[in-house]
């Protein structure tokens, strides 16, 4: 069967770059891997057509003899032919893949990337989940947790052998935590199953652990929240996670904060929000008030005359602590005016004298609702 055109095999032009070459090959080798594809024969045979292509148009040499004598002029050079010549490519893979963020080994089975992180023994971070009170998010508190995690055996001091009994070299994979799988041409590292990755088996495991080298155990830690968190904020405690195997250092612990909301007071960023009723005359005549803060304490408040319902009135560095600094957020208190649902005699009789006195209409006119404060 006649060849196909190199640079048509991998959709570029005959000028293309190494990358837009590169490129093309990803492409096609992902979409047509043996793995991908099992017992496919057409897809097994564009791999190798794309393979072959890649490993010509990728070799300075080997390309520019292409281009000047085409396939006639690569007999005999261990390229050009489905038998051999290979290696170039092959050798690429770990290049070629490797921005695809693991995508590459997790599909086809490991990597490079995947035996370095089990081969470290690093232990996993854990996540939990606090609910603290409005107060305590912004002002700050001091909390104490109880978790689960797994902790160094204290029978095997984390070797998981009973007795002293030692780790010995995995025979499955010769201690490298990797066996290899043929797929027609092309070879493919997976963790060892025997070892699970780890490269080394033990006879006589411990029986507090099962070999493990870990206990989940229960701890209590102390945590410092500083004033002004938010809701959703996020609490690193270094090392304080899981434990790691064979000496491996141990994974983090991450506190979610939970805030719980108040029954009078809503937040938004570090300012404070809250509503206060106020009556007919004091909102007419202006007046004095004192507002009961978050933190209990009584602040002043000028009700300007004429002020209407609704009229948001600041107090400022009344509101939440800004983390990491001295500054504050403000106190916006909204005005809400109280209208009396019953009046004694003399009430009514001055109302009804003040109606006569203001002039008030029975047709008022529209307003705009953006006029509303």
């Amino acid at each position: 069967m006649a060849k196909r055109d190199y640079y048509e095999v991998l959709g570029v032009q005959k000028g293309a770059s190494k990358d837009e070459i590169k490129k093309g090959y990803r492409k096609l080798a992902v979409q047509y891997h043996p793995d991908k594809n099992p017992g496919d024969k057409v897809a097994e045979e564009k791999f190798k057509e794309a393979t072959e292509a890649y490993e010509i148009l990728s070799d300075d040499q080997k390309r520019q003899i292409y281009d000047q004598y085409g396939f006639a002029g690569l007999e005999g050079m261990g390229g050009g032919g489905a038998s051999g010549g290979f290696s170039h490519a092959f050798n690429d893979f770990s290049d070629l893949f490797g921005d695809f963020g693991g995508m590459f080994e997790n599909l086809f089975g490991g990597g490079s990337r995947r035996r370095s992180a089990e081969s470290s023994g690093q232990g996993a971070s854990l996540r939990y989940d606090l609910e603290i009170s409005f107060q305590e998010a912004v002002y700050g508190t001091e909390k104490q947790i109880q978790f689960q995690h797994n902790e160094t055996c204290d029978s095997c001091h984390g070797t998981g052998g009973e007795n002293g009994s030692k780790r010995k070299t995995c025979a499955t994979c010769q201690g490298t935590g990797q066996i290899r799988r043929s797929s027609g041409f092309f070879s493919i590292a997976q963790p060892c199953h025997t070892c699970q990755g780890t490269g080394s088996v033990i006879d006589n495991p411990c029986k507090a652990c099962g070999g493990t080298g870990l206990q989940q155990k229960r701890k209590k830690v102390s945590i410092k929240i500083p004033a002004g968190v938010d809701n959703g904020k996020r609490i690193t405690i270094p090392r304080q996670g899981d434990a790691g195997r064979n000496g491996g250092s141990a994974g983090d612990l991450i506190v979610v904060l939970h805030v719980l909301p108040h029954q009078y007071f809503e937040r938004d960023g570090n300012d404070l929000y809250c509503a206060v009723p106020i009556s007919i005359s004091q909102a007419t005549l202006g007046s004095e008030i004192y507002v009961t803060a978050l933190d209990g304490k009584k602040l002043k408040l000028k009700i300007p005359a004429g002020t209407q319902n609704g009229k948001l009135l600041r107090l400022r560095d009344e509101g939440v602590p800004v983390t990491g600094s001295n500054r504050k957020g403000d106190l916006y208190i909204k005005i809400l005016i109280q209208v009396p649902e019953k009046l004694s005699s003399k009430q009514r009789g001055l109302l009804e004298e003040f109606s006569k006195l203001e002039g008030a209409t029975d047709s008022p006119q529209p307003i705009a609702l953006s006029s509303i404060g």
